[in-house]
């Protein structure tokens, strides 16, 4: 991959994380390359990790720039997800829920991961927002279908969990979305949505976008 290349992955990384437009994302990266000028050279990271170097090196021993030259090193760092976090478990003294979060974080800085990105390679938008809406009555009209295309704004969607269940799944026309209501100590509701299995990172936008204004909606309109 030449630079160039790299550093449009590298913006192209930061729009998903940030939803910044093309030329905002890309003028940030120019002004942070600039501040570095000057000191050591570091790890350039195509996206940025969840946790930072700090607490990784105090429950792991070592920070992001030793874990990947150390993984980068291993024969088998091409092997996928699975593979690493079985390597690192096995090799390296890290239990299994660090040894998840380093080989996430690896494939972040590395570009083999970009925010939102699962695994399989799909993207989960997620967005949450607590409203005053009792959560009975919203599960009634999510579990009825016109009442539930109603307050979808007209997206089709079929339900595919059973009415009983905690969450809600719905297969919309891209992907699977999954509901969750929950109380909090005022008696209102906390409404999340994860929309999984989306190919690409502007489905993804597109969706965190949509979902966004759903719950803006559904705010206004209990108020």
């Amino acid at each position: 991959m030449t630079t160039q290349e790299s550093f449009k992955k590298r913006v192209r990384a930061r729009m998903v994380h940030t939803g910044e437009r093309y030329a905002a994302a890309r003028r940030v990266l120019l002004e942070q390359a600039q501040a570095r000028r000057g000191t050591p050279r570091t790890r350039e990271r195509v996206s940025e990790p969840e946790l930072d170097d700090a607490t990784v090196r105090a429950a792991t021993g070592r920070d992001w720039d030793e874990w990947c030259d150390l993984l980068d090193r291993w024969p088998g760092r091409d092997t996928g997800h699975a593979a690493i976090a079985a390597h690192l478990l096995a090799e390296h003294g890290i239990d299994s829920w660090w040894a998840q979060s380093v080989t996430v974080g690896y494939e972040r800085i590395t570009g083999r991961r970009l925010p939102y990105q699962r695994s399989d390679g799909t993207f989960t938008a997620t967005r949450s927002r607590t409203v005053p809406v009792p959560p009975e009555q919203l599960r009634a009209l999510l579990l009825d279908a016109g009442a539930r295309t109603d307050l979808l704004g007209g997206l089709p969607s079929e339900l595919r969990s059973r009415p009983t269940s905690k969450a809600i799944r719905l297969a919309v026309e891209q992907g699977t979305v999954l509901i969750s209501l929950d109380v909090t100590a005022d008696g209102r509701t906390k409404v999340s949505v994860a929309h999984e299995r989306l190919p690409q990172p502007d489905d993804l936008e597109r969706w965190r976008y949509f979902w966004g204004e759903w719950l803006d909606a559904l705010d206004r309109s209990a108020g």
